[in-house]
């Protein structure tokens, strides 16, 4: 019988296209699925590349104040600011086909398995620069099926969606370094204290070798095979010739000067930075995360200078060995921009911020609103009402109140409101207040921007309901500001880690005060100052006079626990507290001075070398020379004279009749006298000279 076998010719065409078939079977199935994982990874879209970086705030000079880690510095920067020497580097020893690749070295991969194969064991990795970033990114670095698939997915996302130079950029910012260092500016800060930018070829190299095995490859822990490193990195970039073999070998040779320690920034003004990131919250609506790890450029209104003025004062005024506490808060009250803080005696003991959510008494500081308010209710400087010891009656003479003045000493007669303010008579301002009615002063404040809770009682025109330092800056910036309101800030702008500004602030004001009464006001608060206006007692600043170099308008006030001092020029304005946490009485009279001393301290060293400004009086305002004590129109006979400025058309038009004679050459005066001021202020006299002696 016959056996028909296939010609060897047929065999062969059969096991060709059985091969064709399984080929173009491949092919299909590897176009088929990279296809599909394209076209997963175009509709999952781009992933995000958020992570992790310090928080930086700077002053208002550009200088760093603080910086948040969270363990670990992190600091984004572009490419354009790492050196071209370290991208270089990080290619040629991670990922030599970079640019060329689609997220998976092929060539790599089979050349791995290979040489696992041989060896029997896992000698060498093909992960790419893109693979590591998604690992970086999203992924444990546990060597599991299910994190390699998941970091396949990730990777070809990253390419689908991103440029090389972004994933690139992503990379050099996330790879750790050891030591808490995540990316090359915190790893160059570390090693070598500088920049990425500035890094040369030799240092470039040594960081590059660091990602492989940051606790065996640093140099701070080795340094001997930190340079073994190195020497591999150098020649890998000879061989791909972005360097040449003489400048890999002059590189190896260079004296490295390793740092070995992230630079030192002290955290300046603390609770100036807690209050900043309560405005991030407050104005941006971020959460804590997003402010600590967000690798946001926070600039500030903090001058470190005024700050700086501000710490050496309180511990300088300090009384020695007192536990008293202090609180001051110093703003520019043309803009609201919050330029020094202080929150407390010690951030380390405490960083509870008193100087924005402590609630004090603010005493006689809240009679300025009061007299405001009576201004605009028919009052004038020259109001006169008796200075003598008084009970109160009223809730329809139910009820009783007998306020003391300081040390129980009264005028015994008539004061006028001027010298009142001056000399902060309480039974003056509890009679203003209760003919204005009661709930006029507390409505008067809460225009002026106070929202802490206030009592409509008696006792109120004497501060005994509760505010916050930073409140009663925000009141007294209207009288600075000329009634413009504006609000106390703490940030200027906010750049994101992409370099984006995303926040900047934006100057809004409104006219909530008439600029004439708000300069009456304002005027009648230099009194303090003055000595023209002494009586049965002191000014009350008359303890700062000496210090004082320039016109000041202020008022201070006390409680038994309580201690303030605010007070502006048009340019500064700084508001000051000091008392107990626990409310005790203040004792001696180097803890009742604290206050004072410590704000005439920092204003006078805060405006130290700056023009003198005066406070300039709008339209509608005219200065009259009076008698301070009757409040009439001063004669050539009166002892004291004192250029006071009302509203138009309120001022008074009769002559002091206790100094009987001849009025001046001009009724009102004030032109030729105010020119005899600025003619003293050219001669280089001193302000109080000019301004209260310029009849000697």
């Amino acid at each position: 019988m016959e056996i028909l076998t296939d010609p060897p010719g047929n065999k062969n065409k059969k096991i060709f296209r059985i091969l064709l078939l399984v080929g173009a079977g491949f092919l299909l199935f590897s176009f088929l699925s990279y296809s599909g994982l394209f076209l997963y990874a175009k509709m999952a879209g781009p992933p995000p590349l958020a992570v992790p970086q310090s928080t930086v705030y700077y002053a208002d000079d550009g200088t760093v104040i603080g910086e948040t880690d969270s363990g670990g510095k992190r600091y984004w920067v572009g490419l354009d600011e790492i050196s071209p020497y370290f991208k270089q580097a990080a290619i040629a020893v991670e990922d030599q086909r970079f640019y060329s690749h689609s997220g998976f070295d092929y060539k790599r991969i089979l050349a791995a398995i290979f040489a696992d194969l041989k060896a029997m064991a896992k000698v060498q990795g093909a992960s790419t620069i893109t693979q590591q970033y998604a690992r970086n990114l999203y992924l444990t670095h546990d060597k599991t099926w299910a994190r390699k698939i998941k970091e396949a997915l990730y990777t070809i996302r990253l390419e689908a969606n991103y440029g090389k130079d972004e994933i690139l950029e992503g990379y050099l910012n996330t790879i750790y370094f050891g030591h808490g260092a995540y990316g090359v500016e915190a790893a160059s800060r570390f090693y070598f204290g500088k920049k990425a930018k500035d890094l040369d070829l030799a240092e470039a190299a040594i960081l590059a070798g660091i990602p492989k095995g940051p606790s065996l490859f640093s140099p701070v822990i080795s340094f001997e095979r930190a340079k073994k490193r190195q020497k591999l990195v150098l020649k890998k970039m000879a061989e791909n010739e972005m360097i040449s073999e003489e400048e890999a070998e002059e590189a190896f040779r260079e004296e490295l000067h390793i740092a070995g320690k992230h630079p030192v920034r002290e955290k300046i003004a603390p609770y100036f930075q807690d209050a900043v990131q309560q405005e991030l919250k407050r104005v941006m609506g971020l959460d804590e995360r997003t402010i600590a790890l967000g690798g946001l450029k926070v600039y500030t209104s903090l001058d470190p200078k005024m700050q700086k003025s501000a710490e050496e004062n309180m511990a300088k005024t300090s009384p020695a060995g007192s536990g008293i506490q202090a609180a001051l808060v110093a703003m520019d009250p043309q803009t609201g921009f919050v330029k020094a803080m202080i929150g407390g005696r010690d951030y380390a003991e405490s960083s509870f911020n008193r100087a924005v959510k402590a609630i004090r008494q603010p005493g006689s500081t809240v009679k300025p609103f009061l007299y405001f308010a009576a201004l605009e209710h028919g009052f004038t400087p020259s109001s006169t009402l008796r200075s003598e010891e008084t009970t109160f009656y009223y809730d329809e003479g139910r009820r009783q109140y007998a306020p003391k003045n300081f040390n129980g000493r009264y005028a015994e007669g008539n004061l006028t409101m001027a010298q009142a303010l001056a000399l902060s008579d309480n039974i003056y301002a509890v009679k203003t207040h209760l003919f204005l009615g009661m709930e006029t002063l507390k409505e008067y404040m809460e225009k002026f921007g106070i929202t802490s809770k206030q009592e409509a009682v008696p006792s109120l025109a004497l501060g005994t309901s509760g505010v916050s330092v930073i409140e009663m800056a925000k009141a007294y910036s209207l009288f600075a500001n000329g009634g413009t309101a504006v609000e106390p800030r703490f940030i200027q702008k906010v750049v994101g880690k992409d370099g984006q500004v995303i926040y900047e602030y934006k100057k809004k004001t409104r006219q909530l005060l008439d600029p004439k009464t708000a300069f009456v006001m304002t005027h009648m608060m230099t009194g303090m100052f003055d000595p023209k206006l002494n009586g049965y007692a002191a000014v009350t600043g008359s303890s700062m006079l000496k210090k004082a170099t320039r016109i000041y308008a202020g008022k201070s006030g006390s409680t038994n626990t309580d201690s303030w001092m605010i007070g502006f020029t048009p340019d500064l304005l700084a508001a000051v507290w000091t008392g107990y946490d626990d409310n005790r009485a203040i004792a001696g009279s180097r803890e009742k001075a604290f206050a004072k001393n410590l704000w005439i301290g920092f204003m006078e060293d805060a405006l130290k070398g700056k023009p003198l400004r005066s406070f300039q009086p709008p339209k509608g305002v005219t200065g009259v020379w009076i008698d301070p004590t009757t409040g009439l129109l001063a004669t050539d006979s009166c002892p004291v004279k004192r250029l006071t400025y009302y509203v138009e058309n309120t001022e008074p038009t009769e002559f002091c009749a206790e100094h009987p004679h001849l009025p001046p050459d001009s009724e009102k005066g004030a032109e030729p006298r105010h020119r005899e001021i600025e003619d003293g202020k050219k001669a280089g006299k001193p302000w109080y000279r000019r301004f209260f002696d310029w009849f000697d």
